[in-house]
């Protein structure tokens, strides 16, 4: 039996006015719900508006116990300065802003937590949804009329969607860690089909679709039902939503569905802070380096850290830089972000991170620097092969793995990563895993805390080989550009060209420390058994929940054969590095 909605009410709490359940009806006549925390003096203040799927009245600590846990352990400043009693996961924490006059906006998703309707992330209704929320806020009589977005990775990304569709008064964007690309970084990675959605959505999107009513959650705050008091059968609720994993798998190719779920860098010139992780390989990187040098603003900032990938969001430095940011052009402050670096990166070595302010991406100073297989099938090194050779690997195998020397003196590599093998494969087709490796003077591996995952390798980077087909207006030496429209298929011994893309990166290597290259037909897997942390519902072996193990997308006949790489004079297979010059 379905009860009644809970109202749309007014309290004073905690240093501010809550307005729970605000109604928000969108272009096409749905009402979605809102919840506004603003200051309590009367006034006007900008806003800050988040829309998501994650329901915007489950606890940060309930939701996600074990991140908050293990981040508030870490870094005890996360959460002080507030009760945390309005943290929701990947969201600004209201008493945080409340303070400093803004008005926080948490828009439930269509389909999710209290807003009725079809739940369909990141789809073109979505955006319309978020720029229908974003007018709206701007002319309630509490707002200056300027509205910013922020948030982690969900929230981020789609501030990108919004940008790109140009509501009047989307004054301002801080994307952290977010993806832009549908095709090439949310679904299918090189054109293999990534099973990070799949995994997404039962653990953070299901479990609060509108509609699980008496069956669902609870605020912590109100006591009332996270997902709206409606309650629907199984069935009802399977249908009021998109099977993501059967949408990737009937689209292998990029085309109109994928772009019309990625934006436009042409239409996305308002003020941005674009913050991407280096341990994001998978989903949290790539697309803030592509926004930073695709969009077409003119006033626009890229930082770059590590850490798991919502901390920094809340810690005092992540926060200064929001704020100024933020106050700079939301507020019109002297915030001195008129003087903010245009790159600022958290330059990551082995054991600690060294801050640096940069003028550009990529490095100016860059040394692009070729490093060879050789024949032994074990090194690298920046001297090409004279002399033809082949080297075989099981595709479900650990494949082969190429070392540079030990080196004598300090080495920075920073900056996006290209590859061109030549390969040739036993049936007809391949997939190609890259993962670029560090290792201490003793041999051991060294692996480094990235976004969702305590133990990544340095980079990643992958291609399916009959994508192979390069978009050269796109691409760079650097950054190939795949343009994922047609199938080329393999003749089982013929060695083909492939230019790799491996997503950006930073690290620093001592003095007797070497990198490495593994080439290999499955994910990366790091040494040791797999770890399990309790309430992280993945196994982690390295690349976190950005797994590819379908067996649809990637049948045993073709992708568990033998590839071959193959050198010649006139096939030079070679990893291309940016040396930063000490």
């Amino acid at each position: 039996m379905n009860v009644a909605f809970s109202p749309h009410r007014v309290e004073q709490r905690d240093g501010m006015f809550v307005e729970w359940n605000v109604p928000i009806t969108a272009g096409d006549g749905l009402v979605l719900r809102a919840d506004v925390f603003r200051p309590i003096a009367s006034g006007r203040y900008p806003v800050l508006l988040s829309y998501g799927p994650y329901g915007k009245g489950l606890a940060f600590q309930d939701g996600n116990a074990s991140a908050w846990s293990r981040m508030v352990a870490a870094f005890p400043e996360t959460a002080e300065g507030s009760s945390n009693l309005y943290q929701v996961w990947e969201l600004a924490d209201p008493e945080k802003w409340i303070p400093d006059g803004y008005v926080i906006l948490r828009v439930d998703s269509r389909g999710a937590g209290c807003s009725p309707g079809f739940l369909d992330p990141f789809s073109p209704r979505e955006t319309q949804d978020i720029s229908d929320c974003i007018e709206w806020a701007a002319q309630q009589d509490w707002s200056s009329g300027k509205v910013g977005m922020n948030g982690i990775s969900y929230y981020a990304m789609n501030a990108w969607y919004a940008a790109a569709r140009k509501p009047p008064h989307l004054a301002a964007i801080c994307v952290w860690e977010g993806a832009a690309d549908y095709y090439r970084e949310v679904c299918r990675h090189g054109g293999i089909y990534s099973q990070f959605l799949e995994n997404l959505y039962p653990r953070a999107l299901l479990r609060v679709q509108h509609g699980l009513g008496t069956n669902g959650l609870r605020s912590r705050v109100t006591g009332e039902l996270v997902s709206g008091p409606e309650t629907l059968s199984e069935e009802e609720l399977a249908a009021n939503r998109i099977a993501v994993d059967r949408w990737i798998l009937d689209r292998p190719l990029d085309g109109p569905d994928y772009h019309e779920r990625s934006p436009d860098w042409t239409q996305v010139d308002i003020p941005f802070l674009s913050a991407a992780n280096w341990g994001g390989q998978g989903l949290h990187t790539r697309g803030n380096f592509e926004g930073y040098l695709h969009a077409a603003s003119t006033h626009k900032w890229l930082e770059v850290h590590g850490e798991a990938h919502w901390v920094h969001f809340y810690t005092d430095y992540g926060m200064d830089l929001q704020k100024r940011f933020f106050g700079h052009f939301l507020k019109g402050e002297e915030t001195g972000w008129d003087k903010q670096p245009p790159v600022l990166l958290q330059v990551r070595h082995p054991d600690r991170f060294v801050q640096r302010a940069e003028r550009e991406w990529p490095l100016a100073r860059t040394k692009w620097i070729k490093f060879f297989p050789q024949a032994d099938g074990r090194s690298l090194s920046t001297v090409s092969p004279e002399r033809s050779f082949s080297l075989t690997y099981d595709a479900d195998g650990d494949g082969l793995l190429f070392m540079s020397e030990c080196f004598t003196e300090e080495l920075e590599i920073t900056g996006p990563i290209a590859a061109k093998l030549f390969v040739s494969s036993s049936t007809r087709d391949a997939d190609i895993f890259l993962v670029l490796r560090v290792f201490d003077p003793s041999g051991k591996e060294v692996v480094f805390h990235g976004s969702n995952d305590p133990r990544t390798p340095v980079a990643l980077g992958w291609l399916r080989a009959s994508h192979r087909k390069v978009d050269k207006e796109k691409s760079e030496p650097y950054r190939p550009y795949h343009s994922h429209d047609e199938v080329q298929l393999l003749t089982p011994g013929e060695a083909v060209e492939l230019d790799i893309e491996i997503w950006p990166t930073c690290i620093v290597l001592p003095v007797g420390y070497r990198f490495g290259l593994s080439v290999r037909g499955k994910d990366y897997h790091c040494d040791g058994p797999a770890l399990s942390i309790p309430g992280v519902k993945y196994t982690l072996t390295g690349v976190g929940p950005f797994l590819h193990e379908s067996s649809e997308d990637r049948p045993h006949d073709v992708f568990r054969g033998s590839h071959t790489l193959r050198v010649s004079p006139s096939m030079q297979s070679y990893l291309l590095l940016p040396v930063i010059p000490v």
